[in-house]
Parts: structure tokens; sequence; C-alpha cells
């Protein structure tokens, strides 16, 4: 079984009633769809947070770089994996987001890499101040088309503990 297997079935195992802490456990997998990167990506990226480095502006410019071509902000792949995480987990209703820990940007997304998450569990516990919560601590690793890894990142969320009903 390859690699691209394995996270396919991890990701069956990560199934639709997993939407409260006491669903999750350590160790738990998962995998998003992909997501390609375009230029209109970039462009309103660099809009939005001000950074219009030719990094990720400027087509001559990058030519002549050891990139060989613009790459996507490191912020930008970030936020883009970010929600494909929370795709891979779609039951998961989220209280709070807590913090990221542990970011590296391992090598450059390009326009057109199509990238996806793959996520473990690192932690499932019940939170120390809000018995109704927990906490999720994830490892994520970001991919590209490739299967090279691009970004990893550690998060933390608070959920909700206990089988919550569906809501209609």
């Amino acid at each position: 079984m390859d690699s691209c297997e394995i996270w396919q079935e991890a990701r069956v195992n990560m199934s639709a009633e997993k939407s409260h802490l006491e669903a999750f456990e350590v160790g738990d997998k998962s995998v998003s769809p992909g997501r390609t990167v375009a230029e209109a990506d970039i462009v309103m990226f660099a809009g939005i947070s001000g950074d219009w480095n030719e990094l990720h502006t400027n087509a001559e410019y990058m030519k002549k770089s050891s990139f060989g071509q613009r790459i996507a902000h490191g912020m930008l792949t970030l936020s883009i994996a970010s929600g494909l995480a929370l795709r891979a987990r779609q039951n998961l209703e989220v209280l709070a987001f807590l913090g990221m820990e542990n970011v590296r940007f391992l090598a450059p997304v390009f326009i057109g890499d199509t990238i996806r998450v793959e996520s473990e569990v690192l932690e499932a516990r019940p939170s120390k101040n809000r018995p109704e919560t927990g906490i999720l601590k994830f490892r994520n690793t970001v991919k590209n088309q490739r299967d090279e890894a691009v970004a990893t990142w550690e998060n933390v969320l608070m959920v909700h503990a206990g089988t919550k009903e569906k809501k209609p």
C-alpha cells in the first residue's frame, strides 16, 4: 500500500460522526481535498496583506531568481492550508482557534501547484477550565502534487465535549 492509499484510508476512518472531542484519538489521521493555487490568489492576498514583494508579483524579476518563477506568499499557503484542513474535518464544530506553533515553510509553492493537507491528532483532552469543551491539537503537513512537503504547523482548537446532536 503506497502513502496515498494509506492517507485515503485514514480519511475514511475520520468519518462524519466525529463531531466532538470524544470521537478523536491521538494518532487519528486525515487528508484534505486538494486546491490549486492560482495567480488570482496571489494578487488578492498581496492586496489584502499589503505584501507586494517582487517574489510574488514580478514575473520578469523572478525568472532570474533561484526559483525561476513567482512564488506564493508563505502566509497565503498557510491560509489556504488552514481552510483545507478544516474541510477534512467538516463535521467538527470548532468553538475557538486557540493558536498555532512550529510553523515551517519547507519549499516554495508556485502558481499552478495543487496543495493538500495531511493532519494527525497529537492531543485530545478535556478543557481544564470549561468542562463542556475539549482541546484538540493537530500536526499538519502541506504537500504539493509531487507529494513534497512545502509547509508544516501545529494548531490547537477548542471543540465541544460529549456527544452532540447534529443541527438541522
